[in-house]
């Protein structure tokens, strides 16, 4: 299966980059990502992917770039750039139609002896851990508006405000109690047709205080909070899709399952996550049968 996931992630590489190589460059951006990608979807280090023995027969034909190579090329303006291309290809396909939404974060901790300067150290599922934690606006189709990798410690909500400026969406985004904030609610109030949909941080029935309320946030305790209507409670539980996507995301062999050894600071870790969502998003539209929905 991780050769066919590769040729796929290949045919789109070549399709957006139809240069033939580089200029002042010995090995094309499309050979670079070629070896990137064949390293990751095998969960093995770039220096594994240079050496020619580790490639199948007939690829061996390629004229590989040492390890020292793609550490300086995968750092250059025009690979981070055919990257983000590729990302918006794969998974931003059917961002337009779609009118649900959902926001959350996963963690991804590290050991706590590492030294990376770039981790934080914060709350991760019912503990406390040091890493990075990924942040994910996704639809119920697996189609991610936006996306970003924060240390551990930074606020979701800090992180939600800037996902939702910059993604593009528009209707209803669910997310849980982390999300209830009036500065969220605001922005989306700003853009004007998005609701966030988030349960109170104290629960129902609580009072408000002396603050003013944001529309947005009085409409989303009004939605969830109508005993009359079960159509906020419906949405809470289509929630569940966001968890369904991190699970597809971690929980097969060329998945997200942790963050290797290899894999430190934010540049490193950023690169490996953006890797792996383009993988799976091929897994679950390109080949559907490799995935249990």
């Amino acid at each position: 299966m991780e050769r066919q996931l590769w040729k796929q992630i290949v045919s789109v590489v070549e399709d957006i980059y139809k240069r033939r190589g580089t200029a002042g460059c010995r090995y094309s951006s499309v050979l670079i990502l070629k070896v990137w990608f064949w390293s990751v979807v095998h969960d093995r280090p770039l220096s594994w992917a240079c050496c020619r023995c580790n490639w199948r027969i007939w690829e061996r034909h390629l004229k590989l770039p040492s390890n020292s190579t793609m550490s300086r090329r995968m750092r250059s303006v025009e690979v981070i750039e055919l990257l983000k291309l590729v990302e918006e290809r794969i998974l931003r396909r059917d961002k337009n139609g779609t009118i649900f939404w959902m926001i959350d974060g996963k963690p991804l901790p590290i050991s706590g002896c590492s030294k990376d300067p770039h981790a934080g150290y914060g709350r991760s599922a019912g503990c406390k851990a040091r890493g990075y934690k990924m942040h994910v606006i996704t639809g119920a189709n697996g189609c991610v508006a936006d996306w970003r990798l924060a240390p551990m410690n930074k606020d979701e909500r800090v992180m939600g405000k800037r996902m939702i400026t910059h993604a593009g969406i528009s209707g209803y985004l669910i997310a849980d109690g982390n999300y209830d904030s009036n500065k969220i609610h605001q922005e989306c109030d700003k853009i004007g047709n998005v609701q966030l949909l988030s349960p109170r941080r104290g629960g129902p029935g609580r009072g408000l205080g002396h603050r003013k309320q944001t529309t947005g946030r009085l409409r989303s305790m009004e939605i969830l909070e109508d005993d009359m209507s079960d159509f906020g409670k419906q949405m809470l539980v289509e929630r569940v899709e966001i968890e369904r996507y991190f699970a597809n995301l971690t929980n097969w062999s060329a998945g997200l399952s942790c963050l290797p050894s290899w894999v430190r600071t934010h540049p490193r870790v950023h690169r490996w996550v953006q890797a792996k969502m383009i993988i799976n998003s091929i897994r679950r539209r390109w080949l559907p049968g490799t995935y249990a929905a």
